[in-house]
């Protein structure tokens, strides 16, 4: 599981029948402080997230097929929250 920025949507005139009923957006991966990390991906909506939103998105296909039911869906990146805030603990003193 990542965390990642919603930064566009995927507008197509065809999808695979599996995919017909999901909104696709496009998703930069972040590093824990925040920072852009990696390259862009496309990944399957869930929450109905939107450009700007900080989201969790899972990489697994098996995860993907089971949350959405389907076998035979040809995704990998599957976005399941949107992140409200992100709290560290500070390690010296255990306090966020």
């Amino acid at each position: 599981m990542i965390l990642a920025r919603v930064t566009g949507t995927v507008t197509s005139t065809y999808k695979d029948p599996e995919l017909a009923d999901y909104k696709l957006l496009v998703v930069q991966p972040l590093a824990i402080d925040g920072r852009d990390e990696g390259e862009e991906m496309i990944a399957v909506d869930r929450v109905d997230a939107g450009i700007g939103d900080k989201v969790l998105v899972s990489r697994e296909g098996t995860g993907a097929r089971q949350v959405t039911g389907r076998e035979r869906v040809p995704l990998q990146n599957l976005i399941i929250g949107v992140v409200d805030r992100v709290d560290f603990l500070n390690q010296t003193t255990g306090q966020e």
